[in-house]
Parts: structure tokens; sequence; C-alpha cells
């Protein structure tokens, strides 16, 4: 029964993922965000309890990229969607108004490419080679819930919509190498590890900063900026 409590996680992962795809076509962009979030916490709590069990499944594998791209593909994805529908555009667009918001899918379809060759990658055992799906997913809907009122105020706001998700599903499956937030030792004194602690005290500052402001969703948006910005130039720097 153990093997499968893995398998049980995972799908309350997907579970969640459904939930936050309804309430972000439900115009629930809050609500959709909040259950990414619970998603992303199983899909942790799925790999730890696998390892500490010692059991794994060529099913778990597959249900775990079936569940990540729901949640942290579709889901985003639909929230991006009911994003692009609140805009305002130009009359002189005409009937394509109708067909830009569907633009929104290339992060699920993205996403799902990421996912696939994570599973086939083996350079990515101990970091990243291009954005994860959580923190895409992630970056997404703190855009839309916590900057949403910023963004819809500026001009043409649906260009710049468009160019981030072009950037975003570039970046989900480039070769750019980011660091993971992986201890193989908790040490402070091992390699790597004062800058993984720093990364994660500087989060939870912004997370308190925004906390205290009333809107800590608009937390994800420039840590995973910064995190982004931060693997360009650790990469840059080994070049």
């Amino acid at each position: 029964m153990k093997s499968w409590i893995p398998n049980i996680i995972t799908s309350c992962n997907l579970i969640s993922g459904c939930i936050a795809t309804w309430f972000a076509f439900m115009g629930k962009p809050e609500m959709a965000l909040l259950f990414i979030i619970i998603g992303a916490a199983f899909d942790f709590g799925d790999g730890l309890s696998a390892r500490a069990l010692g059991v794994s499944s060529p099913i778990g594998k597959e249900l775990d990229s079936l569940a990540d791209n729901t949640t942290f593909g579709f889901a985003p994805a639909a929230i991006v969607f009911y994003e692009l529908q609140m805009l305002d555009y130009p009359a002189a667009l005409g009937c394509v108004v109708k067909v830009i918001p569907f633009l929104a899918f290339l992060i699920a379809a993205f996403s799902a490419l990421r996912l696939a060759k994570f599973n086939l990658d083996t350079r990515q055992s101990d970091s990243f080679i291009g954005l994860p799906t959580p923190a895409n997913a992630l970056f997404w809907g703190s855009l839309v819930v916590g900057f949403g009122e910023f963004v819809e105020n500026i001009p043409y706001a649906f260009v710049l919509i468009i160019l981030l998700i072009f950037c975003s599903c570039y970046i989900l499956i480039c070769e750019l190498p980011m660091f993971a937030l992986k201890f193989k030792h908790k040490g402070l004194k091992e390699p790597g590890n004062l800058f993984k602690y720093g990364i994660i005290v500087v989060c939870f500052a912004t997370l308190a900063i925004f906390w205290a402001t009333g809107n800590p969703y608009r937390t994800f948006a420039p840590c995973i900026l910064a995190y982004i910005l931060l693997s360009i130039i650790m990469c840059c720097k080994k070049k």
C-alpha cells in the first residue's frame, strides 16, 4: 500500500489543478492561484514521500507529468486567458480580438514540452535547464492577481501580455541552466548552500512585505523574475 501514497498525493495535485482551472474560467483568478499554490505543495510532497518511503514507479512518473501540466500548465493558461478577455483592445483589430485570448494556451503547450524534456533529460538531477513549470505558473498567477489592475491600465496592455507569453514559453524550453534550491547537506559551509539560504530568506522577506500591504500574492512574480535574472547572471559568469 505504501507504494500508492506518492501517487495519491500526485492525484491531489491533479485535482488542485482542475479546481484552479475551473476558478480561472469562472473569473476568480485569486482562487485559481490559491489552488495552484496548493497543487505546488502536493507536488513537493509526492517526491518527498516517494524518497522517504523508498518507492518509485513508471506510473508515478507519468502521473506526475500529467498532474504538473494540469496545475502548472493549463491552469495558469486559463488565468491568462481570462485576463486577456478583460483587457481593452483597439477597434481597428476587429474580429482578431476574439482570437487573441487563445494565445494564452501556448503556455499549456510549452509547459507540456518542458515536462517531456525534463523526463528524458538526465542533466537535471541537481539543477534545471529552462524555467520549471511551477515557477512559471506562480509567475503568471501572481502577475494577474497581484498586479492585474496595474497591467490593465497600461496602454496596449495586451501587447505586453502577448510578449510575456512568448518570452515565458521560450524560457520554459531554452537551454538556460537554472539553479535549484535542493540541499544535499544542510550545513552552511557546503558549497552553494549560503547562496541558497540567502535566496530563501529574501523570498520570505518579500512575502512579509507584500503580506503587510495586504496582497501576499504579489510575492511570486518579482521573486521569479529575480530567479531568472540570477540564473542568467550565473550562466554568463561561468561562460
